[in-house]
Order: structure tokens, then sequence, then C-alpha cells
């Protein structure tokens, strides 16, 4: 929740006629002591404990999708609840709330639509300004519980709050290669090391710098009398902490996103639910489904909490939607509902004002706060919106439809501004590979395990290249750390699966097959690769049944296409193999092997002129085929003896 304006201008201040002692008579906590403690101060020492249990259940990207779902987009509703439910404030930004919906949805579907990345980095960046505020934000209520209304001390809090977020980031590794892959995908022109290692190191530099002012005010204030909240402080401590702990000490990005983001909701759900409870009790103007959900009743919460998760679910339809323009639509609203949750906490929650404190327990406040200068409101509001989002976006969409930087040259240089995150050298050693680049493959893979030898990713990997090199024994190693790091990882046991088979060992590598499919029921790559090893040892009908279940769970699987296409030919079912033949050509039409098969379906079928098409396509495609070169010259030879 973002107690104070992100849109406009950061403030928290008492009303003229409002003494500090008045905002001390409310105490020093929001709800009580344990509570406080419980859901805002020191929620991070409880979810710790409960996310490291967790892990050993669910793994990193499934703990991700659901807080993602469930969290990250379920908390938007109760602020929208109040942008729509609450009549005054509705009102008073009535259109506001009709056309930035309206914008948003539409910029945000069209840039899904187009696979344009620069709303996401813009997403991002207010996603961080966003979590930044919520903690200034609680900052500002525990000081103005105690009557701390300093404007030193409100400077400073902001810039620590700030400086903190932004350099926990700047020297995260992990977040700092997905940011630089999304600004370098949006068109954002290459960043020389040097310049970013500066940054990196000035910003540090500035950060202990603001963070020895902010120590040196507190005790200036505190022994002159005008004490801050020690409450404040520890939840500094503890929200900074442990923002820099999920970006730079948790193993997995995902796991630590998930982290904070459930922090953030605790912080959030809670305030709000108290927040709009008393905003029903004290105003007659806030009636119908508001009024409803936030009466004082135990049972509600319950609804509450429904509601949030309800909504959160919406960002899971689109994984159950097979027309892509219907997902990418889908998707751009799920980007645009979080960014209208970052804009709307911006400007109807500001402690400033006098509503918003009484419903806080906080004396004093605004009744109204003028969000213009020398020009009228709607045209300081406006001018801002230009500035931190139309221009930026702009730009942004620009520079990347004009970009013609690969994907490979996007990699290496972030590996080049990033020579410490084995994130960055594996994502390159990855690309690497499938642009046929192997021993530069293999060295990247290498240094990413020195960087962090529990980076299974890397291990699996550098076990995948070493078994087409013929290092068998070498690749299991690493296949069998990736496991002990990972062990309930389907994609990495089907992996290990065909190694043990290209060693021998063939009834260990059907049970790592069985294992994968165990772990994974709905993944296509474990059915898929049990298929091919019921296959390779005689087994076509058990195998067929194995490509079709990898079929049922990805239909766009193009290799079991090809595999089961191939078995049915084999066994004359010529009609239906053609059909996926002709499918995974469709899907990857750079693919050779498809037609060569689809030639030879041709031929079968006595349509010579057709297969030689076919037979010429998979040369075009793959020059060095000689499968492809021998049916070619049957076929032409078939097509002379027939003139």
């Amino acid at each position: 929740m973002q107690f104070v304006p992100g849109i406009s201008s950061a403030q928290t201040m008492p009303a003229a006629s409002a003494p500090a002692a008045a905002g001390r008579k409310s105490g020093l906590w929001i709800l009580d002591s344990w509570r406080d403690l419980v859901l805002y101060v020191c929620t991070p020492l409880f979810l710790v404990p409960m996310f490291i249990a967790a892990q050993g259940f669910w793994s990193a990207e499934d703990i991700y999708l659901f807080v993602a779902a469930f969290g990250a987009m379920g908390h938007h509703l109760p602020g929208m609840i109040r942008a729509y439910g609450d009549r005054a404030l509705f009102e008073r930004f009535r259109w506001r709330f009709i056309f930035a919906p309206i914008f948003l949805i539409v910029v945000c579907a069209a840039f899904s639509v187009w696979d344009l990345k620069g709303i996401v980095l813009v997403a991002f960046i207010w996603g961080v300004w966003h979590g930044m505020m919520q903690t200034y934000g609680f900052c500002r209520i525990y000081d103005a519980k105690v009557g701390s209304f300093a404007e030193i001390t409100r400077r400073l809090d902001f810039a620590v709050c700030a400086i903190w977020f932004a350099t926990a980031v700047l020297l995260s590794p992990q977040r700092m290669t997905d940011t630089l892959e999304t600004y370098y995908s949006a068109g954002g022109p290459l960043i020389a090391p040097a310049v970013l290692r500066a940054g990196q190191q000035g910003l540090l530099g500035v950060a202990l710098l603001v963070s020895a002012l902010f120590l040196a005010n507190f005790v200036w204030m505190w022994s002159s009398g005008k004490r801050p909240s020690p409450v404040k402080v520890v939840l500094l401590v503890t929200s900074i902490s442990f923002w820099w702990y999920c970006n730079n000490v948790v193993a997995s990005v995902l796991v630590g996103v998930a982290l904070f983001e459930v922090f953030h909701d605790v912080q959030y759900l809670s305030l709000v639910w108290i927040y709009n409870r008393k905003r029903v009790e004290s105003d007659s103007s806030v009636g119908g489904f508001m009024r409803f959900v936030f009466r004082r009743s135990g049972a509600l919460v319950g609804v509450y909490i429904g509601l949030v998760l309800a909504y959160g679910g919406l960002s899971l339809s689109k994984s159950f939607v097979g027309i892509d323009a219907v997902k990418n639509i889908l998707t751009g609203v799920v980007t645009a509902s979080a960014l209208l949750h970052f804009y709307y906490d911006g400007f109807i929650w500001k402690v400033r004002e006098k509503s918003t404190r009484q419903s806080l327990g906080i004396a004093g406040g605004t009744a109204d706060v003028s969000l213009g200068g020398f020009l009228p409101g709607w045209a300081w509001h406006g001018a801002k919106w230009v500035a931190i989002f139309v221009v930026p976006v702009g730009l942004l969409w620009f520079a990347e439809i004009r970009s013609g930087r690969g994907k490979l040259e996007r990699l290496g240089a972030i590996v080049a501004d990033l020579p410490t995150s084995a994130r960055a050298h594996v994502n390159y050693g990855t690309e690497l590979q499938e642009a046929g680049r192997q021993d530069e493959a293999v060295k990247q893979f290498t240094e990413a395990i020195r960087l962090n030898p529990g980076s299974a990713k890397a291990h699996v990997s550098l076990a995948s290249l070493l078994t087409t090199n013929g290092e068998l024994g070498e690749a299991e190693s690493h296949f069998e750390q990736a496991l002990r790091i990972e062990p309930k990882n389907a994609e990495y046991h089907s992996g290990y699966a065909y190694l043990l088979d290209q060693l021998g060992r063939k009834d260990q590598a059907a049970a790592e097959s069985e294992t994968a499919i165990r772990l994974a029921p709905k993944s296509p790559q474990a059915h898929y690769g049990y298929g091919a090893f019921l296959e390779k040892h005689g087994q076509p009908g058990a195998a067929m049944a194995k490509y079709r279940q990898a079929l049922q769970c990805d239909p766009n699987y193009v290799d079991a296409h090809i595999d089961l296409g191939n078995l049915l030919f084999e066994t004359g079912q010529t009609v239906e193999a053609k059909d996926h033949f002709q499918k995974a050509s469709m899907l990857n039409p750079k693919l050779a092997q498809p037609h060569n098969y689809l030639g030879k379906v041709f031929m079968r079928e006595g349509n010579i002129p057709q297969a030689i098409d076919q037979f010429e396509e998979a040369l075009r495609l793959h020059p060095d085929f000689p499968e492809a070169e021998e049916n070619l010259r049957i076929a032409k030879g078939t097509s002379a003896q027939s003139r």
C-alpha cells in the first residue's frame, strides 16, 4: 500500500492547528504491539521459515506462480473496491477512474499483442517504486502516531527508503540480469560495464552516507525531545534488510520475488481492511458493496480474502486460453491491473489528508490537497503522467521496433556488464548452445558453476553438452549434483534418464523416466522423453501412447509431432502421420526433418512432384542432410522412369 502519492509530491504534514501532542495520544502502534509486529514490522521473521518449509513441497516456479496470481494481482482488488465503491472519492477523481483503465488496458494490450518488452520494464520500475513507497508510508504513519512531523526527518525517511531499495536491485546480479535483459530487449542502448560498475559503487556510497545522516538526525531529534518513532526504525531495518535478502541472498530469484511480495501483501491487505472498516463506520457516503464487505464481522474477513483470491485467479486464466490473440489481450489486462494499482495507490491513500488520518487513528491532516501549483490541478497531473509514463513508454516502443539487436548480442552484453552473475552466464550459454557454438557454451556454464555451485540449471546444461560430446562420466556427476540441489525437478530426471540409457543402464533409465512423469504428470517433456526411450527399446505402441500424452500436455510440442508421425508412418497410418508432419512444419518452418518425412509420405501416396518439392525444401533448410539427398535422388529417379 502506498500511503503517500506516487504521482504527486511525497508529503505527510500535520494540520497547522494540530499540536504534536495530539498525535502522541494514539500511542506507538497502528493496531497494538503484537499485531503490528506480526503484520507490519517483523513479518519477515515469520515468512522466511515458512518459505523454507514450502520449498520442501513445491518448486520455486510453483511458489512464484501462486504468489504472483493470488497475491500480487489479488491484492489489487481492495484498492479497486475503494476507488469505485467510495462515492465521495469517486466523485472527486471521477475522470481518472474512468479514463485511466481504458488508456492503460489499450496500451498494455497493444504492447502484449506486438510482444514488446517496454511496458514490462515500466511495470518493474513502478513496482519497485510502489514497494518502496509502502515502506515509506508506514514510516510516516508511525512518526505521525508519536507526533513527529519534522521536515528533515520526513526527507531523510524518504531518502533512506529510496536509496536502499534502488541499491539492493542495482547490486543484485540476479535481478539486474533480468532487468538488463528486459531493458536491452526493449531497445535500450548498451551500458558500458565500467559505467555500470561506477554507478553501483557510487550508489552504495550514497546509501551509506544517507544512512549516516538518518542516524545522526534520529539521535539529534531524540536528544532534543522531538522524538521520531522507534517502531519506524525497526520497520526500516526489517523492511530494507528483507528487501536486500530477497534480492541478493535468496538463491532463486523467483522465490525472492515471491517472499517480498507476500510481505508487501500482508501489510497492504491488513491495513486496508482496518482503514476501510473505519471508513465505513464513520462516513455515510460509503455505501453499497464496500459497506457490505467492510462491516465489522469476522465472517466477512473470509469473504474479503476470498474476493482477493478470486481476483488474483484471473491472472491464471490466460494459461488456459488457446487463442494467442486472446491470451495476449489477457496478459495486457493483467499488466494494466498492476499499473492501475500503483497509480491509484498514489493518490487515494494520502496520509496528510484528514479523512485518511482519521481512519488510521492519527490526529490532524488537511481537509483536501491541491495537486497543482502555478498550473491547474488537472494540467499538473497530466504533465506528470506525460513525463513518467507516456514519454518513456513511447521512447521504448520506438526504440524496440527499430532495434536490430539479436538475443545473442544482448545476452553477451549482459555477461560483460555483470561478470559475477551466474544467471547471466547460464542464459548466455543456453543461447550459444542453441546457436551451435558448443565450446563457448561449455565455458559459460563452467563459469556459472564456479560463481554459484548451487546452480542446478548450470549443472544440467553443462551435463547435456557433455553428453552430446560423449563425456558421459563427467556428465553423470553434473546430473547427480543438479538432482541433489533440485530433487523434484522432473525435467532433470528426464535428462538424467537419457544419459543413463546412453551408459547402458536401461532399468535405471526407465525408473528415472517414470519418476519424471510422477513428479510432473502434465510435463510434455517428461512424456516425450519416456516415449523416445520406449521407441529405442522396441516398444513402438507404448512409445506412441507417450507421444500422444506429450501432445495432450502441449499440442505445439514439435518433437512429439515428428516422432509420433514417424511411428505412424512406419505402421502404415499415413494420413495421421501426414497431419503431424505438417503441424510440425507449421510450428517450426526452419526445421528440415518434417519436410523430409512429408516427402516420404508423398512418395508412398504416389505424388512424386510434391515429394521432390519437400525433399528439396529439406535440403534448402539443411544442406548437409544425407537422408534427404538420398530420398531426393530416388524420387527424381522414379519421376524419370514414369515419363
